[in-house]
């Protein structure tokens, strides 16, 4: 079997970006299972002691031959890339030839290994300049087992300049936790001085591996989507978490990965932010982990020794259909409705709930609503049936997400004959007026006439009160969305049928149906299976008479 791992020429050497590769714990464990990875490795096991400053890393992959094990830690060594034009073409993780070479430099370097069909696994130990010191062989299953032990032992000062043992395993236990998230069929099994520390267990999909990591989630709270998009050759994997029933106190939470690794990119994170605005409540942020994959030519990786730092090509492009995925995945469509009940809000007052509800339709009358208006509550809720149970839906803010969008989407001011007279305004609020937009001047002493309005208030008889909440501050955002709700149907209108519907195919119809401007619920399920368990109509008829 020849060896795989070749040294790099002097010209590819030169057009990679030098800088340090290993710096922590958490890069010795993200380079080595990076290298496990692109060995296509299904398991990995990671054994960590802190205080030894001592990382082992084994894996079921393709394991390395004697001839790839004597290159394996030479500087620059490695079997992913042999030219300038690879760096265009690349679909490993790793692709450096640096980290192993690093490790040797750093630490007390070992690798035992032994390829798939091979008869025989080596033990290699390397001196600091990444040659063989010792080799021998041994009996090992197929895959790969690197140990580096007293890290940084030569270099004092690095070890003083690190954060503490704890802090230094919480940044391992994300970066292990990253990596996961990007390949959700591999096991990571955790070691910490010896003891089970965490294991991440393989899922069908990232969606279904996230209540792994984030143990407050349910998989209701969570929708997924893949969208093909074939003139780019490429695909986009995005999980979000429902924003009226998933959200964060702190935007650590919103996750970008391309083929394979999570990166770092503010132009991406800001399209997620944007997408969410207005359907969160406030101070809280989204839940989301998007991951793309895409052709390697239109990535430049060799930016950041710790590739987590990218060139993207046509990042418009790609934030663009960002939004778009996000607006589909938070749409409420008749052919996909998986909906869960608001455990966390009503308790024990609605027990019938379930938290895993799945409505497939099979309708084929094309434009007819899924949600049909069955009764009003109150005057204020909505009772609509569909093929899966029924729901309730608040009438006020299910209209007021309505108009936000069209206010949004055709914000206009008009000029009105006669001027709305205001009296005793602050300078801030005179200036509030005027920030978005309104024609406002001086009408005599403490009174001030505003001659052009928001269309959507022009026909109503409390306009005067209306400009003086939109006086109070804010954005245009924060105005639009004041207007919104001035403009809502308010609780306690009585509705006829016809009414309801309407607004109900009006809101089904919303980019955002799930929650109003403020972040709040609209609606609230109820599975007829559910139903169906509350009344025990599962129960044998003998039986539930005592029988």
């Amino acid at each position: 079997m020849t060896s795989t791992i070749q040294t790099l020429p002097t010209e590819v050497v030169y057009l990679i970006t030098a800088g340090e590769v290993i710096d922590s714990f958490a890069a010795v464990v993200r380079e080595l299972i990076e290298n496990s990875l692109d060995a296509g490795a299904t398991r990995v096991v990671i054994s960590i002691w802190p205080q030894l400053w001592k990382v082992r890393v084994a894996d079921n992959g393709w394991g390395m031959n004697l001839d790839d094990l004597q290159q394996a830690a030479t500087a620059h060594s490695t079997s992913k890339i042999h030219s300038g034009d690879d760096l265009w073409k690349i679909t490993s993780l790793g692709f450096r030839g640096e980290a192993l070479h690093s490790l040797a430099t750093l630490a007390e370097l070992e690798i035992l290994s032994r390829p798939m069909g091979g008869n025989e696994g080596w033990q290699v130990v390397y001196n600091q300049d990444g040659e063989i010191l010792e080799k021998r062989v041994i009996a090992i299953a197929p895959g790969t087992v690197v140990t580096v032990n007293n890290l940084f032992a030569n270099y004092p000062a690095r070890r003083q300049g690190l954060p503490n043992s704890n802090q230094q395993m919480k940044t391992v236990q994300t970066v292990i936790q990253n990596i996961a998230l990007c390949h959700p069929h591999v096991t990571f099994q955790i070691l910490q001085n010896d003891k089970q520390w965490f294991t991440i267990c393989p899922a069908a999909s990232v969606g279904k591996l996230i209540p792994q990591i984030l143990n407050q989630i349910k998989p209701g709270d969570l929708k997924e989507l893949e969208l093909e998009i074939p003139e780019q050759k490429s695909k986009i994997n995005l999980v979000i978490g429902l924003p009226d029933r998933c959200h964060r106190h702190k935007p650590d939470w919103i996750k970008i990965a391309i083929n394979g690794r999570i990166i770092k990119s503010p132009e991406l994170e800001q399209t997620i932010f944007a997408a969410f605005h207005k359907t969160l409540p406030r101070d809280r942020y989204p839940v989301c982990l998007l991951h793309l994959s895409i052709s390697p030519d239109q990535i430049n990786w060799n930016r950041n020794p710790s590739k987590t730092e990218i060139y993207l090509n046509q990042i418009e492009y790609w934030q663009e259909k960002i939004t778009e995925s996000i607006n589909q995945a938070i749409r409420i469509s008749e052919a996909n409705l998986k909906e869960s009940i608001h455990t966390s809000r009503v308790g024990n007052l609605l027990k019938v709930a379930e938290s895993k509800a799945s409505y497939n339709f099979n309708n084929n009358q094309k434009n007819q609503s899924y949600l049909k208006a069955v009764a009003q509550v109150s005057n204020m809720y909505i009772v609509a049936e569909h093929p899966g149970g029924i729901w309730l839906v608040e009438q006020h803010i299910a209209h007021e997400r309505v108009l936000y969008e069209k206010i949004s989407d055709n914000w206009e001011i008009v000029t009105i004959e006669s001027p709305i007279i205001l009296y005793q305004l602050s300078s801030k609020q005179v200036e509030q007026l005027q920030r978005i937009n309104l024609d406002i001047e001086p009408f005599g002493e403490k009174l001030w006439a505003v001659r052009s309005i928001p269309l959507m208030l022009q026909t109503r008889e409390d306009i005067a009160e209306a400009l003086l909440e939109l006086s109070l501050g804010g954005d245009l955002q924060t105005a639009q969305v004041a207007v919104a709700c001035r403009s809502a149907i308010k609780n306690g209108t009585p509705m006829n049928l016809s009414e309801m519907q309407q607004l109900l195919n009006d809101w089904q119809n919303t980019k955002n149906p799930r929650t109003c401007p403020h972040g709040r619920p609209i609606y609230l399920s109820l599975e007829e299976s559910s139903l169906s368990k509350f009344f025990r109509r599962h129960w044998v008829v003998g039986k539930s008479h005592g029988i």
